[in-house]
């Protein structure tokens, strides 16, 4: 057993990361596994289940080489789900947030409105009504990597109406979309012990969405911090102090007493940028003139935060004969950092700085975009895997060695700071009234 050493494993979108960390949050080993993100219809958004939720997992772990960490924690996106069989092994794709097939739900009973994690059980129990169970993706790797087809409450909390207010899984509201109490995974609290890894001694604990477990270490703690999470996703936090809703934005509570997040999650994330960069290349962002730039709607695969909308498209607008791919590259990135400037105009968020964390960090013109569109400066975070290390203090907490998780924050740690550019404040701000208009009218 490796002393005081944890591991936390995070499943994402392209890949499974996992961190192994001291217990000052050095990191002694890291790991990524990529999968394939599978997109067989415009609308359509799925895993391999196999692949990235049952063996991923289990590849990560073995790819960090240390021999017997303390304990475990598995992180992951929400909403998923898939059906598996008695060996707990998925029999139909992992449908992720976003697919159609978590649309236009249409409940035949009066129990409760039926949500994205409810109309993928119905679709799951549809194309296998005799499956084991109906799990999502952290139970699947649990299970893969402990037999325990186990969640913790916060991403049972995202498929609601399925587990309800009772802190519970509820009985008429599965049997509405055609599951049972007994296929669904048992429900854990973050950061405890829910098993021992097979074959060894270390503990499994119960883990987090992944935005959680990124929040919990990314030392964002403070009125006007701003985590931006860039990843194939990207997610939008905003720390405030008073309780108030932003039209379109998402209000939850801080791991901190007293305070909240406003923000959510955006399509116009590593999604979006990779698309446009297989068009043009990859290739610089520099530019003759900042006044020069195009104007990207980002909605390649509709809008999350703010407009909620699955049937947004994406659009350059004002492309001339002088622009090419350094200026098309450019309006790409600051498309995301428009998003991140309205979702912070939407909640009244007076930003004092970002916090930036995720695989996106490693790419530059996308913090000096952030910077520039928002007109704050980018602290780029040390540790990329942000929700992997989350995961592996969560782990720490279920190993017994720490009793808070609020002392999480002693992990957060800045590589870098970008600041925004002067000469692209007074540009950057024309294109970006410009967005909203567009926006607005919903051209995409």
């Amino acid at each position: 057993m490796t002393a005081e050493v944890t591991v936390g494993i995070d499943i994402g979108t392209t890949s499974v990361k996992a961190v192994a960390a001291d217990g000052d949050g050095t990191i002694v080993a890291r790991a990524r596994v990529p999968h394939r993100l599978l997109v067989p219809a415009p609308d359509m958004l799925e895993h391999d289940a196999v692949e990235a939720w049952a063996e991923g997992p289990v590849k990560a772990l073995a790819a960090l080489g240390v021999d017997e960490p303390l304990a475990v924690a598995v992180s992951a996106m929400v909403p998923s789900m898939t059906a598996v069989d008695r060996a707990g092994r998925p029999v139909v794709p992992g449908l992720l947030y976003g697919d159609a097939r978590g649309r236009h739900a249409q409940s035949t009973s009066t129990v409760a409105p039926i949500g994205e994690a409810a109309e993928f059980v119905k679709w799951c129990a549809g194309e296998a009504p005799d499956a084991h169970g109906y799990w999502s993706a952290p139970a699947v790797a649990n299970y893969a990597l402990g037999g325990e087809a186990a969640v913790d409450f916060g991403t049972a909390f995202t498929t609601s109406p399925l587990f309800g207010a009772a802190m519970a899984w509820d009985e008429a509201v599965l049997a509405d979309v055609g599951a049972r109490l007994d296929q669904m995974p048992r429900v854990e609290m973050m950061g405890t012990a829910i098993g021992r890894v097979t074959g060894s001694g270390t503990i499994l604990a119960g883990g987090s969405i992944d935005a959680m477990a990124e929040q919990i270490v990314a030392g964002a703690d403070d009125d006007g911090d701003v985590l931006v999470h860039c990843g194939t996703t990207m997610i939008v936090w905003a720390v405030i102090s008073d309780e108030r809703q932003g039209q379109g934005t998402w209000t939850i509570p801080h791991t901190t007493p007293g305070k909240l997040m406003i923000g959510g999650p955006s399509n116009a994330g590593g999604l979006f940028l990779n698309w446009v960069l297989s068009f043009v290349g990859e290739g610089p962002t520099d530019v003759d003139d900042p006044w020069r730039v195009p104007v990207w709607e980002p909605y390649v695969r509709g809008e999350r935060v703010p407009y909620h909308d699955a049937d947004r498209r994406a659009v350059l607008h004002d492309l001339d004969l002088t622009e090419g791919p350094n200026a098309v590259r450019r309006a790409a990135y600051e498309a995301a950092g428009f998003v991140t400037r309205h979702i912070l105009d939407l909640g009244a968020v007076t930003g004092r700085r970002i916090v930036a964390t995720g695989g996106g960090t490693r790419v530059g013109p996308w913090m000096q975009a952030l910077a520039d569109c928002t007109c704050l400066p980018v602290h780029v975070a040390a540790v990329p895997e942000g929700a992997a290390l989350g995961g592996a203090f969560l782990a720490r907490q279920a190993a017994g060695l720490e009793t808070s998780m609020t002392d999480a924050a002693r992990w957060a740690s800045t590589d870098h700071i970008v600041e925004p550019a002067p000469e692209y404040a007074v540009p950057v701000a024309h294109r970006y009234e410009k967005f909203l208009s567009y926006s607005e009218r919903g051209e995409g």
